[in-house]
């Protein structure tokens, strides 16, 4: 795949770029199919070439929605070009599914992998509580409207440390870590010969139809995945981990102790064991297939959990 020629994206370029990308065609289910099968079997680059293309779009998506981490853009583009170009290497159009569907999965793992690197993990922590507070912050904070609030009000840090079973201390500390990272919307993007802003790439309220049936199949695989791993707990095991790692509110230790009569304590051991387990079959079941890509180990494990339902 390292010899596909694909459009020179640079800092200044960038508006170009964006520009240059959409001129490229969408491929029909057909056209997809051939390409795919002729990659597959006879390593035709000319149809790989087309694969990576017709998807570019996808992936420069995919990559500004991690904007928000002070990141260069367009090293964002490139990380996420790298996964779609890896989906493309191992796509299977004999399993019935889209293109875009498969690349997602590696797309946004390339990304989640490069913000993880860059920001190091003096800066976003090690526990997987904190790297889920990392990836959620923007995201809770844009769910209750607080995109644009700069430092929390107190109730805001309680109910966002509710939500994400978090002390609030660290709600704190990361929401200032990530504040600088804010732009505005109205900023140039790359060049400015004609004018564009971050604005003109701000996703549109109006469905995506091919993506939303992508996400709506990643979701359903995710889904399978938790199912399966879930099933290979004990009654107590599941129902301690559903209740801590699945459930809004979140349950406490305390009232799970008086439920099934053992200390917090033993409830907290019993829910880390279960989530090792569930982590551990969820990995195994990505190692043993090709549908569902090993990117998945890249995504920080309790989103790869919480987010599966």
């Amino acid at each position: 795949m390292a010899n596909l020629a694909l459009p020179v994206l640079t800092q200044t370029g960038l508006a170009r770029y964006l520009k240059e990308i959409n001129r490229f065609p969408m491929l029909s289910r057909e056209e997809e199919y051939m390409d795919a099968t002729a990659w597959r079997q006879h390593q035709d680059i000319d149809a790989a070439h087309r694969l990576v293309t017709s998807h570019l779009r996808l992936a420069a998506k995919i990559a500004m929605r991690f904007r928000g981490y002070g990141l260069p853009v367009t090293d964002l583009i490139q990380e996420a070009n790298i996964g779609l170009m890896e989906a493309v290497k191992r796509f299977d159009p004999e399993r019935g599914f889209r293109l875009s569907t498969y690349a997602m999965w590696w797309i946004r793992a390339a990304v989640t992998e490069y913000v993880l690197h860059s920001w190091s993990l003096v800066k976003i922590g090690t526990t997987a509580a904190q790297k889920k507070l990392f990836f959620g912050l923007r995201r809770m904070k844009n769910d209750l409207k607080l995109i644009d609030s700069g430092d929390l009000a107190p109730e805001q840090v309680q109910e966002i440390a509710r939500r994400m079973d978090v002390p609030e201390r660290e709600v704190v500390s990361m929401n200032r870590r990530l504040a600088g990272a804010d732009q505005s919307l109205n900023a140039p993007v790359g060049d400015t010969e004609d004018g564009s802003e971050w604005l003109d790439w701000v996703e549109s309220d109006e469905d995506d139809i091919e993506e939303a049936l992508a996400e709506s199949e990643e979701l359903a695989q995710r889904r399978a995945l938790l199912g399966r791993a879930l099933a290979e707990l004990n009654d107590r095991e599941r129902r301690i981990f559903t209740e801590r790692r699945l459930r809004e509110p979140v349950r406490t230790l305390e009232s799970l102790s008086e439920e099934f009569g053992v200390s917090r304590e033993r409830i907290r051991q019993i829910e880390v064991r279960a989530f090792q387990k569930v982590q551990a079959s969820m990995r195994d079941a990505v190692a043993r297939s090709e549908t569902v890509p090993m990117a998945l180990k890249a995504l920080p494990p309790s989103d790869q959990v919480v987010d599966a339902l």
